[in-house]
């Protein structure tokens, strides 16, 4: 039974080191796959730009988009050529950890496009790191115009109690949810979610001039408030 185990290990053993595994890269495989990656990692750059709809951009994330396609298909085309690599590899990859906190989720979604195109790319299958790609940006391009028809705002205003009766007559019109009241001894700050077409805020003029308030901020809501 033990020289059967063994001579099945050693079978395993020969068909590794003696299999066309340990095979190289040429240099314009590498010079395609690395311009390949930069092109369509530029390509997802112009998708998340146009598309956020985020409160604050962020330009270092959006390049970040770039270099993780890149560097991804260099990742793949250097695995790919030595079975053993691969496997060392994996363990390598597995024990490292991000700790970069995204509060979008979108911008995992990009992150994991980004590295999807980079193994395709990375494994020459170029058709799905096209196709595959441009089929993704219309579908973000569809859903983020959709999202546009109706945006959620937060509405903030600081004002004395003689301006509750008509802040409150003004506020009747629109579908809102209170999100929080602070009372600071006179004045009172009230927070609230409302939904606004996109050009329909001219209601924050007529609350502003209402006598007894004292400022009014309007911001849009991306879901991360903390009341």
């Amino acid at each position: 039974m033990m020289n059967g185990q063994t001579s099945f290990n050693d079978i395993i053993k020969k068909s590794i080191l003696h299999s066309d595994t340990f095979t190289s890269v040429s240099v314009l495989e590498i010079f395609f796959g690395t311009l390949a990656s930069f092109l369509i990692g530029l390509f997802i750059y112009y998708v998340y730009k146009k598309t956020f709809r985020g409160v604050v951009y962020s330009h270092n994330f959006n390049i970040t988009l770039v270099l993780m396609t890149m560097i991804t298909s260099l990742v793949i085309m250097t695995i790919s050529t030595n079975i053993v690599l691969s496997l060392g590899m994996v363990g390598a990859l597995s024990i490292v950890r991000f700790r970069t906190a995204l509060k979008d989720p979108l911008d995992i979604v990009f992150l994991f496009w980004a590295i999807s195109a980079g193994i395709a790319i990375g494994a020459s299958i170029y058709p799905v790191a096209i196709f595959g790609s441009a089929f993704i940006a219309m579908a973000v391009f569809f859903l983020s115009k959709k999202k546009w028809k109706d945006i959620t705002y937060l509405l903030v205003i600081h004002y004395d109690e003689k301006a509750y009766d008509e802040i409150k007559t003004t506020l009747v019109k629109m579908e809102y949810e209170l999100k929080s009241k602070v009372v600071r001894k006179n004045w009172t700050e009230l927070t609230i979610k409302l939904k606004l077409k996109v050009d329909n805020t001219a209601f924050v003029h007529t609350l502003s001039n209402i006598d007894g308030v004292k400022d009014v901020s309007l911001v849009q809501y991306s879901g991360d408030y903390a009341a």
